[in-house]
């Protein structure tokens, strides 16, 4: 089993989310103006996290976005690997989520590698604040 730094541990609540494209302008943020999840993770390296967009309406024709998955992860300081073994999106199943990670004023914050969305390559960042 692989050692994992224990910063990380524990249940995390979706603070905040931001989005720009590759020359810097902002985009709509991920999971909508009231982003709403949690992410637990285990000492013993496995995961689960449940996202989506919190507003109780929606404007019409707007999906509401929404992702969760699960499986073990490992965490060495700086990258989050999950390989995930469960997710409501079934092209994530046995793959590896891979996130870099900085701490800042005791928050946690995610970065997955730039990605296409909405026809625009992003670069995301999600803060998460420590429950438990």
């Amino acid at each position: 089993m692989a050692t994992i730094d224990g910063r990380i541990v524990g249940t995390w609540r979706l603070k905040s989310t931001k989005g720009h494209d590759d020359a810097g302008k902002i985009v709509s943020p991920p999971y909508g103006p009231i982003p709403m999840g949690l992410v637990v993770f285990a000492a013993d390296g496995r995961m689960m996290a449940v996202l989506c967009d919190g507003r109780a309406a929606l404007p019409p024709n707007e999906p509401r976005q929404f992702m969760s998955y699960a499986g073990n992860y490992t965490f060495d300081g700086e990258t989050l690997s999950t390989r995930v073994d469960a997710s409501s999106d079934a092209s994530r199943i046995g793959g590896d989520q891979v996130r870099s990670v900085r701490f800042k004023n005791g928050d946690l914050v995610l970065a997955p590698p730039r990605r296409l969305y909405a026809g625009i390559m992003q670069h995301q960042e999600l803060v998460w604040e420590q429950l438990v």
